[in-house]
């Protein structure tokens, strides 16, 4: 690096390189700066790309590290990089190029030399480090600028809120969001206490949390836009004078001769949108119920007002918010969510943010929001557990409203592609839900053994059951089969385990796992036969493919009619069924499908109504865990390790383990 052109084979060899990690004191003024600054590199824009860079410079830092004491050139490029923050803001609007691109160029260095600092030392070393200065005068020695690394932290915060984003400071803003993920990464590489991190209290009780409310704006803004980094054909004029290679510096390497940038999924990646997201789940995800530290930024998050919202909200307490266009909000995350930090966004809004979910229930293209999910579920194999997971309890939030498990049954769908294992015409919204659901209950049961994930799956069809109006044949097969499957398994069980008890003796009868196991089984069928009991007493008129269905399978209720468990939940089906069996008595011998659809209805509109049990609406609500955290910070550093497009060194992250599939 240096006055001209670098590659990573001449890093190791190169002089003002040598000189910045070298025991020569170089002061925040000296004019070497700018020579250390004025490099064209074409800066790495996948992780292994930068395990390539690292990997290069590891030499140079393992002697940037050993000097650091006695030069205190760390701290000094922190200062040479504050000096140019200072004059962003005014550097954007009159199109200083060379300033900007020097200013860049210090904060991907200071980037890189905080991330090894991260992976090789801990966060109080890492503070120490980059806040040693040399003594002034003849003695020798060090000191500490205390206040340093929080002014760094400050100055990329309001890079982010106060420079323009333009063409020419696009590269600017990703790298000083990336650069604060950095800053925050510590839990990644500690094992042990977390509770103590002390950049991220620096970020919410320090100076910089007077911006949390606009800087948590800004983040969403970025996320929202998608901005593309921008290609060359398009601002020309900003290279002119420039060093040939400067243009691949401001845009990161991604803009080529005109091309456009790589895509996915038909929808065009964003590296500043990408990064934005991150650090705001990074942010909202810690101190969230701390007793004695605040988060300005979680707090902001989960008041944010619609800026077409009519009414003026009173809150009961003073919360910093802001208002933004939510119409906007809404498309950017139902169209990406396909990746995993989408869904964690979503689900924060939607569960903790009560403006956004009224919002959200109020809109009458609910499929938009909704396929994108089921689809993520119907690919489950192709997700983590932990998408699955969040996608699940986003259906499970949105089932808690009686408008959406009523709207979802009027929406119809043709030619949903990707649901393959039977072309469905003609098939609503809420009958595709709970296709998906089923089958997500199904692969769990084979694949993934999850309780939880059952719990949340039949919850969420439990909560819509009440609803369930005019359903597709096919779907009233595939829920009549789950019961179906559940309670051949439960047959299976239950014989195995009095085999198991014929063959012990009695003291020797120690078998928990297997009563476990009969037990959960039988909770869910439970479950499955409250559904159906729920159906056929709020909407049996409504619902003659079920009944049908319900008829032609009724041989498999009839032991549960008399099992302890199940008695009252089965009353209300076998009443039904009983009731329509004795009319269909009544005709013909050998009445056809034609004969027994009109059997019913007919009978679904003379059974009494008084002949029901009544029992109350099945209603369950998303409740999070008592201890959060535990879940949600590792999952946020997770999707950082996986989705940030740097290079984390397996060997050295503590907190979760990335050969796991789900990481």
């Amino acid at each position: 690096m240096g006055a001209g052109s670098s590659s990573l084979s001449q890093l190791s060899s190169n002089v003002y390189l040598k000189r910045f990690v070298g025991s020569d004191v170089i002061t925040a003024n000296d004019p070497f700066w700018n020579q250390l600054l004025s490099f064209t590199f074409s800066i790495p824009n996948s992780s292994s790309d930068y395990r390539l860079l690292e990997e290069s410079i590891l030499p140079l830092f393992r002697e940037l590290l050993e000097n650091h004491e006695s030069s205190g050139n760390i701290a000094a490029l922190i200062h040479v990089f504050l000096t140019r923050a200072t004059e962003l803001k005014a550097s954007a609007h009159c199109d200083n190029n060379v300033f900007t691109w020097q200013a860049f160029n210090a904060l991907f260095i200071v980037r890189c030399v905080c991330k090894l600092l991260f992976q090789h030392l801990s966060e109080e070393e890492v503070i120490n480090v980059m806040q040693t200065s040399p003594t002034t005068g003849e003695e020798e020695g060090s000191v500490m600028d205390e206040n340093l690394v929080e002014d760094l932290v400050t100055s990329l915060v309001e890079v982010v809120v106060d420079v323009p984003l333009v063409d020419l400071t696009y590269a600017l803003h990703q790298e000083a969001t990336t650069t604060l993920l950095v800053l925050t990464s510590s839990l990644m590489f500690t094992s042990g206490d977390t509770s103590v991190h002390n950049i991220l209290k620096m970020l919410m009780t320090g100076r910089a949390s007077i911006h949390a409310c606009l800087f948590v704006k800004t983040l969403l803004k970025r996320f929202m836009a998608q901005d593309r980094p921008p290609g060359k054909n398009e601002s020309g004029s900003i290279i002119l004078g420039l060093a040939s290679g400067l243009w691949n510096v401001l845009t990161l390497g991604l803009a080529g001769n005109g091309e456009e940038p790589s895509t996915q999924g038909g929808v065009v990646e964003s590296p500043l949108a990408n990064q934005s997201v991150l650090l705001l789940l990074v942010l909202a995800n810690h101190y969230t119920a701390h007793r004695t530290t605040s988060n300005p930024y979680r707090q902001a998050l989960l008041h944010a007002q619609n800026f077409h919202d009519p009414a003026e909200s009173t809150p009961t307490q003073a919360v910093a918010t802001f208002k933004l266009e939510f119409a906007t909000l809404y498309q950017s995350l139902y169209t990406h969510l396909r990746d995993d930090q989408t869904t964690l966004l979503l689900y924060l809004l939607l569960h903790k943010n009560d403006d956004f979910r009224t919002y959200v229930l109020s809109r009458t293209d609910m499929e938009s929001l909704v396929l994108p999910i089921l689809r993520t579920l119907y690919h489950a194999p192709d997700s983590t557990s932990h998408h699955i997971y969040m996608s699940l309890i986003i259906l499970l939030i949105l089932s808690e409203d009686d408008s959406f498990n009523k709207t979802i049954h009027d929406i119809p769908l043709k030619n949903i592609t990707w649901y393959t294992e039977r072309f469905i015409n003609d098939i609503s919204l809420g009958g595709l839900l709970i296709l998906v659901v089923i089958r997500t209950i199904t692969y769990n049961m084979t694949k993934m053994r999850d309780k939880y994930l059952h719990t949340n799956c039949l919850a969420a069809l439990a909560n819509m059951s009440s609803q369930f109006r005019t359903l597709h044949p096919y779907v009233c097969q595939r829920l009549v089969s789950l019961f179906e499957t559940l309670s051949k398994r439960h047959s299976r069980l239950c014989e195995s385990l009095k085999a198991t008890e014929d063959l012990l003796d009695e003291s020797e009868n120690d078998m928990p796992d297997a009563l476990s196991d009969v037990s959960v089984l039988e909770e869910v069928l439970r479950m499955v036969l409250e559904i159906l009991n729920s159906v056929l007493t709020h909407q049996l008129s409504h619902n003659h493919n079920l009944v049908y269905t319900l008829l032609y399978k009724r041989h498999l209720f009839r032991p549960f009619t008399v099992h302890p468990s199940f008695q009252d939940v089965t009353q209300n089906i076998d009443v039904v069924l009983s009731y329509l069996m004795g009319r269909l008595e009544t005709t013909k011998r050998d009445p056809g499908v034609h004969d027994v659809q009109e059997v019913i209805q007919q009978g679904v509109l003379h059974l009494p109504k008084d002949r029901l049990k009544k029992f109350p609406e099945l209603k369950f609500k998303y409740v999070e865990e008592n201890e959060p955290e535990e879940f949600f910070i590792p999952y946020v550093w997770t999707l950082v390790y996986q989705k940030s497009g740097l290079y984390w060194n397996p060997k050295c992250i503590c907190m979760f383990d990335p050969s796991q599939p789900d990481v």
